[in-house]
């Protein structure tokens, strides 16, 4: 097993949101994988506003949202297995095509997760009046859970909460770091006005419709900052949500302890297999002797607690007594005795020996100094310093035993424990299942029971042994069947519609709208004030008073109220030529003269280009089979 970048040991949440954050830094996979979901997205969002603004049907956009939705939901399984594959993987270097075709091979789990998972949340944020986004964390690693399919799709919280284990409380903290997309969404808002700001001051460009756009009282750009900062954030979910479950794996499984074991030198195993084995394999060998020298320490457990108020001064007297050994084996010429590594076991030694270790200097002193005897002192700095030696390696093994007892009490908790095989024929247990109810199946119950004390039930019905009918299990297969069909149905209107609507194409009666008499009349300047035979006769006088370029107008107009009435456009006056001609629902060989007629008038009217009565004349040949049609039969009310 490789070690990964988590290095196998606990992270705490804004560790893990730094991994996340770096590892997203320093990789380019996991945004190639989720950014087309997340622009997706963006664009289907920004098209249903505008639809909702301009009175459209709203059937398609919806159709487009929910199809970007699942791409979504690709690319983060994508992303999760790529994420999973650069901590973990040990077989050849991440790609995105293996990790997209994991996704695709995946794909009927990782809709019906998409659907769970958005129903979820809608459900959840509604009846808990949004308490659940500070709550409820489970689902955050939805994707990334389904990807490694240790459970039904259908049970994704569920599933979620066991694989989790004790992180559950760090993907919580996880998800309220994610309230920082708040900073992002104002820093973008800011960011981009600062730069228009940028070029309108420097550079002179004219900006201002698109300051007037970029402002938080308009509902596209607030909509347009939402859905890029959830579709920036989109990489950071799929790093999060992977790290989260091998943080969960690593605290169930003792997975940093097993690293640490294998990376110790090749004698420290012999030494723990040499103690005694208490596993089958061996692992449980390596664990007791890496865990023994982790905990191995200068000073000895039972002495730990007394010696840790006063480390710094028994370092300190430590220091003291080694210097004043040192002056006098300088006194008595003796200075062979403390040089080098004579001196390495005195630190050693705990601080029940400090006593000790002061009367032996104190006599070495009498002798060096009172007694002038420095032979003597030599004999018993030699001896001296051999008893410290041996001291020291009889501390050192009782400390190794001690914490040899330590890690043995550690391994012999029930999560290092290996499961008992089970039996081909045995029933399937419930994997990691909870000690107690939790607290929805609690709810559940004192709901049912106040029900029924509210109904008087006499007769109850039986309640089932393993599963209420009302669990959260339950209730979420309904949910999401009912979803299911649901979103057939909208599929199965849409192709209806899409068959209608090709009809009532075909058909030459298009539903048309006009303004009242009285708005009309207030507006001379209105294409539909007047009928295309008027305008016509007012183009030709003001041509025969040699105002070609009015008579121009005229006729264009004329052109605009006779296709507004046979339904080939919808007169507008916010539309602008082109936006009616790319519009346009009429005849096929009506569009090319439209077109033509259209570039004309452009060029006359707002280029200010000269018309004379040749280009009068060429204009009126143009029109006059448009006009002339025979106008199409509207619809009643226009």
């Amino acid at each position: 097993m490789a070690v990964s970048a988590l290095e196998l040991r606990p992270r705490g949440a804004v560790a893990l949101m730094d991994a996340a954050l770096r590892l997203c830094a320093r990789d380019a996979g996991v945004w190639a994988l989720t950014l087309p979901g997340g622009a997706a997205v963006v664009a289907t969002l920004l098209h249903l506003l505008d639809a909702v603004d301009r009175g459209r049907s709203l059937t398609l956009p919806a159709l487009y949202v929910t199809l970007a939705w699942f791409l979504r939901g690709l690319g983060q399984g994508a992303a999760c297995h790529y994420v999973q594959e650069v901590l973990l993987g040990t077989k050849a270097e991440p790609a995105l095509g293996p990790s997209l075709r994991a996704a695709l091979s995946r794909l009927p789990s990782l809709f019906i997760a998409v659907a769970y998972l958005a129903f979820f949340n809608v459900f959840t944020v509604t009846l808990s009046l949004g308490i659940s986004l500070f709550l409820l964390s489970a689902q955050s690693v939805g994707y990334a859970a389904t990807m490694q399919g240790r459970g039904s799709p259908l049970k994704l919280y569920s599933v979620g909460l066991r694989l989790l284990g004790p992180s559950r409380g760090t993907a919580t903290v996880v998800r309220w770091l994610m309230a920082v997309q708040v900073l992002v969404f104002l820093n973008l808002h800011i960011g981009i006005n600062f730069l228009l700001i940028l070029a309108r001051k420097l550079v002179g460009i004219d900006l201002t419709f698109a300051e007037r756009f970029a402002s938080l009282d308009n509902s596209q750009w607030l909509l347009f900052l939402a859905a890029t900062t959830f579709a920036l954030f989109e990489p950071l979910r799929a790093a999060t949500s992977t790290l989260l479950l091998v943080d969960g794996r690593v605290r169930q499984e003792g997975l940093d302890l097993l690293a640490a074991a294998r990376q110790l030198p090749e004698r420290g195993a012999k030494r723990g297999a040499a103690s005694g084995a208490l596993g089958t394999k061996g692992i449980a060998a390596a664990l007791l002797v890496a865990t023994g020298l982790l905990l191995t320490g200068p000073t000895p457990a039972e002495a730990a607690p007394r010696a840790a108020p006063g480390q710094g001064a028994a370092s300190t007297g430590r220091q003291s007594v080694r210097a004043r050994l040192e002056k006098v084996a300088q006194t008595c010429e003796l200075p062979e005795q403390v040089e080098g590594t004579a001196l390495k076991d005195l630190d050693a030694l705990s601080t029940r020996e400090d006593t000790k270790l002061e009367r032996f200097v104190r006599l070495l002193e009498k002798q060096a100094y009172d007694d002038e005897d420095c032979d003597t002192a030599a004999s018993t700095l030699e001896a001296g310093l051999a008893q410290v030696a041996a001291t020291a390696q009889a501390q050192a093994q009782a400390d190794a035993r001690a914490a040899t007892d330590r890690a043995r009490s550690i391994l012999s908790r029930p999560e290092f424990q290996e499961r008992p095989e089970r039996a081909p024929d045995a029933p399937k247990e419930e994997d990691d299942a909870p000690s107690g109810p939790s607290w929805w199946r609690q709810f559940i119950d004192k709901l049912g029971q106040w029900l029924k004390e509210l109904f008087k039930l006499k007769n109850p019905p039986p309640r089932p042994s393993e599963a209420s009918l009302f669990s959260g299990g339950a209730v979420a297969n309904a949910l999401v069947v009912m979803l299911v069909a649901l979103t057939l149905a909208v599929l199965g209107m849409v192709l209806v519609r899409m068959l209608r609507r090709e009809r009532t194409d075909k058909s030459p009666e298009l539903e048309v709208s006009t303004m009242d008499a009285a708005a009309l009349a207030g507006n001379p300047d209105h294409a539909l004030s007047r009928p295309p035979e008027g305008w016509a006769h007012l183009a030709d006088a003001l041509a025969a008073r040699g105002q070609y370029r009015e008579a121009v107008r005229n006729l264009y107009l004329a052109l605009l109220s006779r296709l507004h009435r046979d339904g080939a456009i919808h007169y507008d006056e916010t539309l602008s030529n082109w936006d009616y001609l790319r519009a346009f629902r009429g005849r096929p060989e009506v569009k090319a003269p439209f077109r033509e007629l259209t570039r004309r008038f452009d060029f006359a009217w707002y280029g200010n280009e000269p018309v004379g009565s040749t280009g009068y004349t060429e204009f009126r040949a143009i029109t006059a089979p448009l006009l002339a049609a025979p106008p199409a039969q509207e619809a009643a009310g226009a």
